[in-house]
């Protein structure tokens, strides 16, 4: 399904396959990624003015603006080819006050902007960009409560306007507390549609489980679930904080355990799916075609509403173009904000894309393919 180039980068321009072709071949350098990544710190440090070289290499390649009016372009570019727009205000680092707030804003903004546009399904946020979270031993029922009661608005705006939001997944020792409030927000908004989606991070050894557990209290409770399933994002980091404090990490002792327990979730998924609706967010060809052939089986149309698939803006178009030009529902994560405040985020995309196996390789690879179908249609 995936390997048809012309479908993939139907809405690219030579131009822009060029460009991408050439930030890809800078990002297979892990010596170029790490170097840059020192480069933008010391900037930063120094106050050099580097907006502009940001904007230039990468920016355009991995977010869709600085703010939301500037990403509707590129919104309804996608939306000609069936994909839909999910928005995600992804400003990261020094976590203040005033972050909180603008980031709060910036949150029920892309709620107003959703229900205005079709072709905006889902909003998300981190809940550490609003919250001060803590670790798990600080996370008690009246702990919960309290900052459920900060971030409702948020969640009332979604219902009023019948906008999903997706929760991210963060680091092991603050999810818990994640889990609590996230579980106390489906109880109450979940009865009848899903509008509250909780992130599991199938990396994790245990999450499995507690799909399966979470299955099992809404149906005593009579809610429904919301899923964005991911492998996850913050392995290294997870194995360095384990090794620290001396305790056992929670990632998948290998590649192939994760694998397996993320399409046995999307497999005990699709099984519940009057239950739970999954919004999947994998760049995995094999487990997008394996979610493809179970929604087969069990007799689930390609555009059911419960189910989304999801990659990144800039990453896999192979597979978003592909799953939308038969049908089935995509959703492209389209990240935005102010540029200085986005590095952190663009630094990420960089190292994943030098380490991340296959990855750069695999987005080069098709590129590639497709500029010589082009020059050969020429000839």
């Amino acid at each position: 399904m995936f390997e048809n180039t012309e479908i993939s980068f139907h809405s690219k321009s030579e131009k822009d396959l060029k460009k991408s072709k050439k930030l890809f071949q800078l990002l297979k350098s892990t010596f170029l990624v790490k170097l840059g990544k020192v480069f933008l710190q010391i900037a930063i440090l120094l106050r050099i003015p580097i907006n502009s070289i940001i904007k230039k290499l990468f920016f355009k390649q991995f977010c869709g603006g600085e703010t939301i009016e500037e990403c509707q372009n590129l919104i309804i570019d996608l939306s000609q080819y069936n994909i839909k727009s999910t928005l995600d205000y992804c400003v990261e680092g020094k976590n203040t006050s005033d972050k909180r707030k603008r980031t709060f804003d910036a949150i029920l903004q892309t709620l107003e902007a959703s229900k205005e546009n079709i072709n905006i399904p889902f909003c998300v946020f981190k809940m550490s960009g609003v919250l001060t979270l803590m670790n798990d031993s600080y996370v008690t029922d009246f702990w919960c409560q309290k900052n459920t009661e900060k971030i409702k608005v948020l969640f009332e705006t979604a219902q009023k306007n019948n906008i999903p939001i997706l929760i991210d997944a963060e680091e092991s020792w603050i999810q818990n507390g994640i889990d609590k409030i996230t579980e106390i927000l489906m109880k109450e908004f979940n009865k009848t549609e899903v509008i509250i989606y909780n992130t599991v991070q199938l990396y994790r050894k245990d999450r499995l489980h507690y799909i399966k557990k979470l299955h099992l209290q809404a149906k005593k409770e009579h809610f429904k679930i919301g899923l964005k399933l991911v492998r996850g994002a913050y392995m290294e980091k997870e194995r360095a904080y384990a090794k620290k404090n001396k305790s056992v990490s929670p990632i998948q002792e290998t590649k192939e355990d994760c694998d397996r327990d993320f399409n046995n979730a999307l497999k005990y998924c699709v099984q519940n799916i009057h239950d739970i609706s999954i919004f999947v967010g994998t760049h995995n060809e094999e487990s997008s075609l394996y979610l493809t052939k179970i929604m087969k089986e069990h007799n689930i149309h390609p555009n059911d509403k419960r189910i989304y698939f999801s990659q990144l803006l800039g990453m896999s178009d192979h597979i978003s173009y592909n799953l939308a030009k038969n049908r089935y529902n995509v959703a492209k994560y389209i990240p935005f904000g102010p540029i200085k405040e986005m590095i952190p985020y663009l630094i990420r995309r960089a190292e994943e894309n030098s380490s991340v196996k296959g990855q750069t390789s695999r987005e080069l690879k098709l590129i590639k393919k497709e500029l010589d179908r082009r020059r050969a249609n020429l000839s």
